[in-house]
């Protein structure tokens, strides 16, 4: 299912043709492919080059850690998750490894990652999912997560699939259209609340 953005000014195709399905395809994602994306996240940038990430993942055929992975998802997530063909979790180191120093930006850094992997996916016809929706805690505990990482996102990763394999309302916002704020009410200049003059169309 094709479903690019409508934007207020020109962006790149892969911004446009990224988001966030729920209906995915069984068919498999290549480990090679799979492979790719993360060597896009790897080179994410980050603060003194830290790379504070890490993550856990699990393709179907692989049911055990794919159960588990599972597992850690609140039930509305578990509905629609179950039919991709690969589950992750990211993780961000907390203190800096060159310092020992706490580190505030890990989480921004390791959505930069996110971001670079989600890109490299859109690129070759992917679609990826990132999920708030799961316990920390049994993430931990599932994984043996150890002291110092923070489980930071759940990542749904596959091809497009037909909306129509979905529940009724999950079926709705996936064919529903896609909308954001405009960048004037986000973009400020000078003082806050006051919106950048490049921005007030």
């Amino acid at each position: 299912m094709h479903k690019a953005a409508v934007t207020e000014y020109p962006v790149h195709e892969l911004i446009r043709n990224r988001w966030s399905p729920r209906a995915f395809s069984d068919r498999p994602v290549e480990p090679a492919v799979l492979a790719s994306l993360f060597e896009a996240a790897r080179w994410a940038a980050s603060s003194f080059n830290d790379q504070p990430w890490a993550y856990l993942v699990a393709s179907r055929d692989d049911k055990e850690n794919f159960a588990k992975m599972l597992g850690v998802l609140v039930e509305g997530n578990q509905k629609w998750a179950k039919d991709a063909p690969v589950l992750a979790l990211s993780v961000a180191r907390k203190h800096f490894h060159h310092t020992g120093k706490p580190n505030p930006v890990a989480v921004h850094d390791v959505g930069a990652a996110n971001a670079q992997l989600t890109a490299e996916a859109t690129s070759r016809g992917l679609l990826v999912h990132q999920m708030a929706g799961f316990s920390h805690e049994k993430a931990r505990l599932a994984f043996g997560i150890p002291e110092g990482w923070d489980p930071v996102s759940a990542i749904a990763i596959g091809y497009p699939g037909d909306p129509q394999i979905l529940p009724e309302d999950f079926r709705k916002s996936e064919l529903a259209p896609r909308t954001r704020k405009p960048i004037r009410e986000f973009v400020m200049s000078g003082s806050w609340g006051h919106t950048a003059p490049f921005a007030a169309k």
